[in-house]
């Protein structure tokens, strides 16, 4: 069976980086990335089963690692060689218990949680891991896995990228329900990651809060502040302002629920209208005297986080939803406004109003009641992987949001 798979090669790494200069994506040619054919993984031991996918998503890290600017901080946390893929939507190939002690019927869809935390490793968890919260598991590179953060960057596991199949614990498997269709199901994944964000941001009743980007990360956090406030169990923020380059991203915006959204270049002027602020400055250039209370970059490079700090107010949240890597940033409004700047990494468990919910539960019913599937622009069959990687590189500009493989039977693929 087919399968992506990512080698460690320094000279193919090199040569993806200096592709990506012309665009993100356009280093799969050159990569050290190739479609083989290969056996599924071994089960590691107990509790683990063969899964199926059947849709897998394109993530930005994914995109990162392709084009050779991924940061080395990952290192130590990936091992070689692995098939992509975390963003996963696939079936189980035989009866198993899923996270929580959740029944599984041979054939039931599933979306994987993909962290790798102590319980998938063998060990006695940790104390992150003893609350749930599997991000912050500090056992990555033990146990009896090999090192990885997550399924898609673990030798031993496997990854959504492949027909051939991966592993995955029964704490990892969350059963779909029948009404959530394929591509709801596939967003998933990163719908989880924007509401870790948006629930540990502090985001108050009255607030105006800011999105900067908005790929798939950016209306997620839309999508998720969409659903929890509807749920109450967020307070109604009075804005929520998105930074949109282009058409297709600003309308998706809007129905997802923000009420400001204006190409990048005006978010400053939105916020600053939004928070009655003023404006302070000259030809070295000018500042906003108040601003957001929460900032979310869903970017993660150093013109976003430059951005985020441009348009936060002082003692506001700078939150960092996507990955950023070795960036060059100007800390003196971070210093000087007191701004409070946090990162947020995956899932885990979630404090609510009425008690303690695994974020990829709360992610499942905010992908069928915001519509999330809505994001999937296209989808390929791995044979088409580098007009894939370079569709999603490019995905804003070609009027796209998440680009997804397509491993169903008989699928291939295109325009959603």
């Amino acid at each position: 069976m087919k399968a992506l798979v990512f080698e460690r090669s320094l000279p193919r790494f090199a040569a993806s980086r200096l592709a990506s200069g012309l665009g993100s994506g356009r280093g799969a040619k050159v990569a050290p990335l190739r479609l083989v054919d290969t056996e599924p993984p071994a089960l590691p031991g107990e509790g683990w089963h063969r899964v199926t996918p059947l849709l897998s998503g394109i993530c930005g890290s994914d995109l990162a690692t392709i084009d050779g600017r991924s940061s080395r901080y990952f290192e130590p946390l990936v091992s070689f060689p692995f098939v992509p893929g975390h963003e996963v939507l696939g079936v189980v190939e035989s009866a198993a218990t899923g996270a929580g002690g959740t029944p599984l019927a041979a054939g039931a869809r599933v979306v994987i949680q993909p962290v790798l935390g102590c319980v998938a490793r063998g060990l006695t968890p940790c104390a992150s891991c003893r609350v749930g919260n599997t991000g912050d598991c500090e056992h990555t590179g033990f146990g009896h896995l090999a090192p990885g953060i997550q399924t898609g960057f673990c030798a031993d596991t496997g990854g959504g990228w492949s027909a051939a199949g991966l592993v995955a614990h029964e704490s990892q498997l969350y059963p779909v329900d029948d009404g959530l269709s394929d591509t709801d199901a596939v967003t998933v994944e990163p719908l989880a990651c924007a509401l870790h964000a948006v629930l540990h941001a502090g985001v108050g009743a009255d607030d105006v809060v800011a999105v900067v980007g908005a790929g798939t990360l950016g209306l997620a956090v839309v999508a998720a502040v969409g659903h929890l406030t509807g749920q109450g169990a967020l307070p109604l923020p009075r804005v929520l302002a998105v930074g949109a380059r282009y058409a297709n991203q600003r309308r998706l915006a809007e129905e997802l629920g923000a009420n400001a959204v204006v190409p990048p270049e005006q978010l400053g002027r939105a916020v600053r209208r939004h928070a009655r602020s003023m404006v302070v400055g000259g030809a070295a250039g000018t500042r906003l005297t108040g601003g957001a209370d929460v900032v979310f970059d869903c970017v993660g490079s150093s013109e976003s986080i430059a951005a985020s700090l441009d348009v936060v107010r002082p003692r506001g949240s700078v939150v960092l939803v996507g990955m950023p890597g070795r960036v060059h940033v100007d800390l003196a409004p971070l210093w000087h406004r007191e701004v409070r700047l946090a990162g947020t990494y995956a899932y885990g468990t979630e404090v609510l109003e009425h008690g303690t919910r695994a974020t990829f539960e709360v992610a499942l019913e905010a992908a069928a009641a915001m519509r999330t599937g809505r994001l999937v622009s296209a989808t390929y069959p791995l044979e088409r992987f580098e007009e894939a990687v370079a569709h999603a590189g490019a995905a804003g500009r070609r009027g796209a949001v998440k680009i997804a493989f397509d491993l169903r039977s008989g699928a291939r693929g295109g325009r959603r």
